[in-house]
């Protein structure tokens, strides 16, 4: 599948990978960040995100596939790759199916264990906003507020709206909402059986509970090379709520 991404810099090639429900552009600051210190960064928006297709196939597999394909077309060389949540699982899947291609791997916040649904609520919010009967994105705020209480949550995905006809007055989800709620159970899966000992960073936020001190123990069997960062008085959602301390940590790493 042929992604859509962005792209920064000159250098050695940077992929990053954003989150479920995420796009390409929450990271451009960081990407222009990382382009001015030397890395040809490239910000892709994964399958069902953003401005890449639509697919009713939505799996880890699948986006590891996606990715391959990018640095192929690109022919990009060592690339380091970057993944905040589920783009960090994409970044692990990835590393086990197709081991000796990245330099370097950044995961973000997440860990190779199965996790429980935790977004039920999100789902529920998302559905619940009828593009047939909104025209406003305040009409749309309103009814993810009786859903939702985190702040910081409802804005990430007000910006995935956007004018899907002009002329007719009609907005839609930027996100393919009906795939990933039907395939949702495919993204909290646990790493396939495997190792590699490509050089790998694991940043967590201080006051997130992705990853825990039991899931270090699996972090050495897959990636025996890893090293360990924990961002204080940062979430999950580390590279937003601390980008100073992320990017430092991550450009040591990649130096």
């Amino acid at each position: 599948m042929k992604l859509a991404y962005r792209e920064f810099g000159q250098g050695q090639p940077l992929i990053i990978l954003h989150g479920l429900f995420g796009q390409s552009d929450n990271w451009n600051t960081l990407a222009k960040q990382f382009a001015i210190n030397g890395f040809h960064v490239f910000t892709l928006d994964l399958r069902n995100h953003g401005l890449s297709p639509h697919s009713d196939v939505w799996s880890y597999d699948v986006m590891a596939d996606d990715l391959k394909e990018f640095i192929d077309v690109q022919q990009l060389k060592d690339p380091i790759l970057v993944g905040h949540s589920m783009g960090g699982k994409v970044v692990m899947f990835f590393e086990l199916k197709y081991a000796g291609i990245s330099a370097k791997i950044i995961i973000a916040d997440i860990s190779p264990r199965a996790y429980e649904p935790h977004h039920d609520a999100v789902l529920a919010a998302l559905n619940a906003v009828d593009f047939s009967k909104i025209k406003t994105r305040k009409e749309a705020e309103a009814i993810l507020n009786t859903y939702l209480d985190d702040f910081g949550t409802k804005q990430f995905l007000l910006k995935n709206i956007y004018w899907r006809d002009t002329e007719n007055n009609k907005m839609d989800w930027r996100f393919n909402l009906k795939t990933i709620a039907q395939n949702y159970n495919n993204i909290g899966v646990a790493l396939p059986a495997g190792s590699s000992d490509v050089p790998a960073l694991v940043v967590r936020g201080e006051r997130s509970n992705y990853i825990a001190e039991s899931d270090l123990i699996d972090f050495k069997e897959y990636f025996p090379n890893y090293k360990l960062e924990t961002i204080l008085d940062a979430g999950h959602w580390i590279h937003a709520e601390k980008p100073k301390e992320f990017f430092d940590v991550v450009l040591e790493f990649i130096r």
